[in-house]
């Protein structure tokens, strides 16, 4: 039985490989043999040198040559893998993102919050067409989200020194963008100041003694839409009363098509403050959202005038009901504010053309505003039992008749200063 035991712990015993000299030998050779060396020395003592194949350099020689042809290439026709390279010769620099980076979520808190936006003085541009305006209107940028470096090739290099630029995952951008094809490119910038901005220069070629003001308007893309009919049109500049939506929200910004950049925009106003942003012998004339057809208005309750906002009359309620104890009649506190249509003359001054939204209509201080200044009420006609327009329709019906009264005038005189 022991013998047994004894041949068992025999045969399950590891075996040691026995490894001759003569086989480490062996293996130096094959090792050898699978390299490419210079030369071979054999040992009786005789040297070959091995030819190269054809264009094959030495490592040293050839990364000095790729070093070479890497400083002697243009940097645009270099591909997005050696950017980084020319970027560091330019002094540029980027980060990569890391899970939990906090400066990832200051882009939903631009994006989603108005005070924010406002208390901070930062803005979220997305595309690179926007943001090239931005750049080249003189908005300054604080930081890139960028998913490709090839993104930023289009932007100026001078504009970009001493920006934050972050690397990101493309899905990161998709998550934070409300558009369907997100570009892979976003920026946050210093809210612009319209004081500071350096618009096109065929913008202030183009530009009419014309101005439009927004009141009430609280859809973002009417808001945008209005904004690119105005720079279309050639609008000195844009006011926004308080109440409208954030000019620089980004939907509105979407629907703008770079407008932001082409056209002035004051926002946040209070109506006392409108008049010092018009220029001298400004006449204020205010879009009726009547009607031609509509039935003649004899009372002068508020409430009886669809295009005056109630919300705002809430104030005045008090004149409203209140009587002469005297005669009896109610007393005519409602601005009397003369209609005309929208295609007569009306330029022959500087103009500001008022539009409210479609909920609220215009306010009382738009009306009163255009009473103090000898303007009237637009009408568009419609045609019997059409609601009024669209906010932004109508303000581009307007804005481009004012244009066009605007050029005809200035023909005129040039046709008569030709003739003496």
């Amino acid at each position: 039985m022991a013998a047994l035991v004894r041949s068992a712990r025999f045969v399950v015993r590891p075996l040691l490989q026995v490894v001759q000299p003569w086989d480490l030998d062996a293996r130096r050779w094959v090792r050898a043999l699978r390299r490419s060396p210079v030369k071979v020395v054999f040992p009786s003592g005789e040297v070959v040198e091995r030819k190269r194949a054809p264009g094959k350099q030495p490592r040293k020689a050839a990364s000095e040559a790729s070093a070479q042809e890497q400083r002697e290439k243009p940097p645009l026709e270099e591909s997005p893998s050696h950017a980084p390279s020319t970027w560091e010769e330019s002094g540029l620099r980027y980060d990569k993102a890391y899970p939990g980076d906090r400066r990832l979520s200051s882009v939903m808190t631009i994006v989603k919050s108005r005070p924010f936006r406002e208390k901070q003085g930062k803005i979220l541009l997305e595309g690179r067409r926007l943001i090239t305006d931005a750049l080249k209107a003189g908005a300054v940028p604080k930081m890139f989200f960028f998913s490709r470096l090839e993104y930023l090739k289009d932007l100026p290099v001078d504009k970009l020194k001493g920006v934050s630029l972050i690397k990101v995952k493309f899905e990161d951008i998709k998550d934070w963008s409300d558009l369907v094809t997100p570009q892979g490119i976003m920026g946050i910038f210093a809210k612009p100041d319209h004081v500071k901005m350096a618009y096109p220069k065929t913008q202030l070629q183009h530009s009419l003694p014309l101005l439009l003001i927004c009141d009430n308007l609280r859809d973002p893309g009417n808001l945008g839409t209005i904004l690119r009919s105005a720079a279309g049109a050639g609008c000195s500049k844009v006011l926004l009363t308080k109440g409208c939506v954030d000019p620089w929200e980004p939907k509105v910004l979407r629907a703008g098509m770079g407008a932001h950049f082409q056209v002035p925009i004051i926002s946040n106003l209070e109506w006392e403050a409108v008049p010092n942003y018009l220029p001298p012998d400004t006449r204020v004339y205010v879009a009726d959202n009547c009607g031609l057809y509509a039935p003649a208005q004899t009372s002068n309750k508020a409430s009886d005038h669809g295009w005056v906002s109630n919300q705002r009359l809430l104030k005045f309620h008090k004149y409203e009901e209140a009587e002469d104890v005297e005669t009896g009649a109610s007393q005519h506190w409602l601005p009397d504010v003369e209609v005309q249509s929208y295609d007569s003359d009306w330029t022959e001054a500087p103009a500001a053309v008022v539009i409210g939204g479609e909920t609220y209509g215009v306010s009382l201080e738009s009306l009163q505003l255009a009473e103090s200044t000898g303007g009237k009420r637009l009408l568009i006609p419609v045609v019997p039992g059409v609601d009024s327009l669209n906010s932004a329709v109508a303000a581009s019906i307007l804005l481009f008749e004012g244009k066009r009264q605007l050029r005809g005038r200035a023909e005129h005189l040039s046709r008569d200063r030709s003739y003496h």
